[in-house]
């Protein structure tokens, strides 16, 4: 053992203390329990987890990333989460991990990430022939090649921290794999404002709705039940491919990088944008104030 406090009884006698005790936890691998720092050995922590015995907890197990000194970041008389991942083969003490709990915490939060469409920033730490790999709050990252803003002189880029999206998450591969392809269009979408008039230019037209270039790389879709209030027969007689249009923003996914409009919300009467759609584009700003005029009365 190193120069540290001693504890302040034998392991025997630890056990024949904690003999009445009774606990909530099964001990079986897999199972997350709650302990105290309770030793240091020279290859690793016992820990106090409420058993006959401290568990013991191998030095390469006490944290994400490198470790230079086991002590600061697992203080003596601390209490921490431990996840147990087994027992030794000829004593049957329990083995613990602090850094596979730390590992399954940070998947969770990716996967939070990932469902609200929010950024991550990877340090970029090597370049291989596929792209960039690196690591996102201590799990290993990889971004292709085709999915990086900055195609030529990868090698420029290690050492930098790149924002970019979540492409794939696989945790039982160790696996997560980021893009930038849709990062800038995610920025300009994200500067779109809901409930606000934008000109667009039709860029095709299907069964069930019409869809408008916006400009710097979004296209929206005016889907059919958006269009009027009244029966539409047939989207190619009220719209022509590179036709302009004015357009409301209805809604914002910058998760899904959707864009949803309407020109119904600008009718004074449904059925108004069929019989007169002229007279609707030109004051379609005029119109849109009205509207909210009276929805906050």
């Amino acid at each position: 053992m190193s120069d540290k406090p001693q504890p302040p009884f034998s392991l025997e006698e630890f056990s024949k203390a904690l003999e009445d005790k009774k606990y909530d936890y099964h001990f079986k691998v897999g199972e997350v329990v709650r302990g105290k720092v309770f030793d240091y050995q020279a290859n690793g922590v016992l820990v106090d987890i409420g058993g006959k015995c401290p568990a013991f907890l191998p030095l390469k197990e006490a944290a994400m990333g490198i470790i230079t000194d086991v002590k600061e970041i697992l203080p003596l008389g601390q209490e921490f989460d431990f996840v147990i991942i087994g027992e030794g083969k000829e004593d049957g003490q329990l083995k613990v991990s602090r850094r596979q709990l730390l590992v399954n915490q940070a998947w969770d939060e990716l996967k939070q990430l990932q469902e609200k469409g929010t950024t991550v920033k990877m340090l970029v730490t090597k370049v291989n022939r596929g792209g960039v790999v690196g690591e996102v709050n201590g799990i290993p990252a990889f971004i292709p090649k085709s999915h990086l803003l900055q195609k030529e002189n990868l090698e420029t880029l290690i050492g930098q921290t790149l924002e970019a999206n979540i492409l794939q998450i696989e945790p039982q591969e160790n696996k997560l794999t980021l893009s930038q392809k849709n990062l800038a269009l995610s920025s300009a979408i994200a500067l779109l404002h809901e409930r606000e008039v934008i000109t667009g230019k039709v860029t095709n037209i299907s069964p069930y709705g019409v869809f408008v270039d916006l400009g710097d790389g979004i296209t929206g879709l005016l889907h059919i039940t958006q269009i009027s209030g009244a029966k539409i027969t047939s989207l190619e007689t009220l719209f022509q491919p590179g036709e302009e249009i004015k357009v409301v923003v209805m809604e914002v996914d910058t998760y899904k990088n959707r864009v949803s409009l309407s020109t119904k919300i600008l009718e004074s009467y449904p059925g108004e944008f069929l019989e007169n759609k002229e007279a609707v584009m030109a004051n379609a700003e005029e119109r849109l104030a009205k509207k909210k005029a009276k929805t906050d009365k």
